[in-house]
């Protein structure tokens, strides 16, 4: 094959810490032999990676009030992104996809119509198989598509489940870790002060944007009969809420008389305040109802900390419970309860589990081998 490919990322830092990700794959395909031009959105900074080319056509497609503006930005940027790769010779254009709609054609079918190939990463399964979609975009992606890659096998078959068609479309290459790209340079301490979180309290941390699926209230309703217990712990809720809605949440906080064991950051968290929250943590918990593949799982282990999750099939790929991480029976109040308690009664297993974990990771979601995984999808073209 021409070792040359075009990662085009539109999302990048607009997604918070997203851009991490097509930073780590561009990292992985450099250093196996890949000529890698990023395209990606002026939001996003230049990595300055050896070996990678970087342009930001993308101009202002999501800090616009106008729809139609954004959209008419978006369409230039995959113009201009499209036009530049293929008379740079790029004939591998790899997508990195969240939902379909409209915008999501055009970049398949613009490349397509300079006889490019299309790879897709689809980091949520969901877009693909939600019958709120137009099924005449979703069917028209999948004709346009010539390879997938999803994060895990459960995403995989769920993809199949709606098309079987696919089933020799798509191949699994794990989510890499963001190690490179974590320069940890605070300590607990610093960390709370920061924080303004008392060193004499032991930190629960809920990260990431706030959804129904992302068990919130689960978590809440099972801290009553974890503070009875430990009436240090404090819950640290670090993120924005879907549409600005809080209160289901803050019902759930005030019925059950629990603000004075939570901390509220209700808002978008900046890359460089990330940093403090997970340094002031013990333990990060991940109570998802439904999920396809979690950054912020990586991400966690990445910052060395450990995680507590729900059994669901992505993440008992990854977690295996006392081992790297921790589990428990998804949407169960009370075994979260349980399980919470007996963790924090075992410092010994906590430091063991953590340890483990970042041991996890660097080896089974190095971006070397997720290269390597990736050029292989690239070479069955």
């Amino acid at each position: 094959m021409n070792r040359k490919v075009a990662i085009i990322d539109t999302l990048g830092a607009h997604g918070g810490s997203f851009h991490f990700y097509a930073f780590g794959q561009a990292i992985g395909l450099v250093n196996n032999g890949v000529n890698v031009s990023l395209y990606t959105n002026n939001e996003t900074a230049n990595p300055k990676i050896s070996g990678v080319k970087f342009f930001t056509f993308y101009k202002n497609i999501f800090k616009n009030n106008f729809r139609i503006i954004s959209g008419i930005n978006w369409i230039l940027g995959t113009i201009f992104s499209v036009f530049h790769a293929r008379f740079s010779g790029i004939s591998i254009f790899h997508f990195h996809i969240f939902y379909t709609n409209f915008l999501v054609l055009f970049n398949l079918l613009f490349v397509k119509i300079l006889f490019g190939k299309v790879v897709l990463t689809v980091h949520d399964v969901s877009s693909f198989s939600n019958s709120s979609n137009s099924l005449i975009i979703t069917n028209m992606i999948y004709k346009l598509t010539d390879r997938i890659i999803t994060h895990n096998q459960f995403s995989k078959s769920e993809l199949v489940n709606v098309n079987a068609d696919l089933s020799s479309y798509i191949s699994i290459v794990p989510h890499g870790n963001y190690i490179p790209f974590i320069n940890i340079q605070f300590n607990k301490e610093k960390s709370r002060k920061q924080l303004a979180i008392p060193n004499n309290r032991r930190v629960l941390l809920f990260f990431g944007m706030i959804k129904k699926v992302k068990g919130l209230e689960i978590l809440l309703s099972a801290l009553k009969g974890v503070v009875k217990e430990n009436p240090d712990v404090l819950l640290v809720i670090a993120g924005k809420p879907w549409e600005n809605d809080f209160s289901l949440y803050q019902n759930i906080i005030d019925e059950n008389n629990l603000s004075d064991y939570i901390l509220l950051h209700t808002k978008f968290i900046q890359q460089e305040d990330v940093e403090h929250y997970y340094c002031a943590s013990d333990l990060v918990v991940l109570p998802y109802t439904k999920i396809y593949q979690s950054g912020v799982l990586m991400m966690t282990l990445s910052f060395e900390r450990p995680a507590l999750v729900s059994d669901l099939p992505p993440l008992t790929e990854i977690i295996s419970d006392n081992e790297n991480g921790f589990l428990f029976k998804t949407e169960n109040m009370s075994d979260l309860t349980n399980k919470l308690n007996s963790i924090l009664l075992d410092e010994v297993l906590m430091e063991k589990v953590r340890f483990k974990g970042v041991e996890f990771i660097k080896k089974k979601h190095d971006w070397l081998d997720i290269g390597r995984q990736t050029l292989q999808v690239y070479q069955s073209l």
